[in-house]
């Protein structure tokens, strides 16, 4: 595969200065804003109706507001037909029963619709899944740590960590930002974007780990951009044809896994990015030089 000669450390300030506006506006949108979270955390009825035509959700929604579900989301699933209604629980009311009476009123303003799915989380349930969810995050950045400092150095765990810490964080901004909805798909989602650039980040970490000892006399700046050039080709054929899959699901797969779909395609563009610039540019400003990867001697016990 062609060698490439881009000269990436050179803009490492510019990609700083980007980055940093991407955490900026993530963490910005999470105070403002917050996340959009959906029924697996908050607890709630959903309830899926068939129309037998097209049907505005607006309409829609506005019966439901009118009915006394206030607070609730509409939103087509699949076709203009179908559509997903989801409605927080309410004090004193079972999660059957409001479904009941969600379909109830719909039929009733609406000859024809037909009940093709109902199901109801409750608040407990929706806050042992977020915690659960938050920490899993958590252990697998830790997890990450650990398997890195002791594949390489301490340096080059202290890099992969911020980069996948970036990541997950620009994700979360993301949806926060455009308030798609965050579920249990979009948090497996931020899972696998994890570990798909956790991948990429060794690639790239285990050539300038080579580099810095086979090439002595380079710089630590030369040494870092030839091993990014050496993988870049690599990267780019894993992230595109990634990025194909994705397209496709986010184009064909319908509602369901839109969320994992869009979480993952984000990830994969960011992830690839962060490998080149973010990990790199950590290795660089903490100084890293040859001697901390060469391979201590043992001395020769004489007998």
């Amino acid at each position: 595969m062609k060698e490439f000669d881009f000269d990436f450390m050179s803009k490492r300030r510019v990609a700083l200065g980007f980055s940093l506006v991407l955490l900026s506006l993530s963490i910005g949108s999470f105070f403002v804003q917050g996340m959009n979270l959906g029924l697996d955390f908050t607890g709630g009825s959903l309830v899926e109706i068939g129309f037998e035509s097209e049907i505005e959700t607006e309409l829609v929604r506005d019966h439901l507001v009118g009915a006394g579900f206030e607070n609730g989301t509409v939103q087509y699933f699949g076709s203009n037909r179908d559509l997903l209604i989801r409605v927080p629980p309410t004090i004193g009311q079972e999660g059957s029963q409001l479904s009941d009476q969600i379909y109830s009123s719909i039929s009733e303003r609406f000859p024809g619709a037909s009940l093709r799915q109902a199901s109801f989380v409750g608040p407990a349930v929706g806050d042992e899944l977020a915690e659960d969810g938050g920490l899993a995050l958590l252990a697998a950045l830790i997890v990450v740590m650990i398997y890195i400092l002791f594949r390489f150095t301490k340096l080059f765990s202290i890099g992969a960590v911020i980069a996948l810490a970036h990541d997950v964080v620009i994700v979360l901004g993301v949806f926060s930002f455009f308030q798609w909805t965050f579920d249990l798909t979009v948090l497996a989602a931020l899972l696998a974007v994890i570990g798909y650039s956790l991948n990429d980040t060794i690639v790239v970490s285990d050539r300038i780990r080579e580099n810095f000892r086979r090439l002595a006399k380079r710089s630590a700046l030369d040494t870092v951009n030839k091993s990014l050039n050496q993988t870049l080709g690599r990267t780019l054929v894993t992230s595109l044809t990634t990025l194909f899959v994705l397209v496709s699901l986010l184009i064909f797969g319908g509602e369901v896994i839109r969320g994992f779909a869009s979480a993952l395609t984000i990830g994969v563009v960011i992830g690839t990015y962060s490998s080149i610039y973010v990990a790199a540019s950590v290795l660089l400003r903490l100084g890293i030089k040859r001697e901390d990867l060469l391979v201590p001697e043992t001395e020769e016990v004489v007998l």
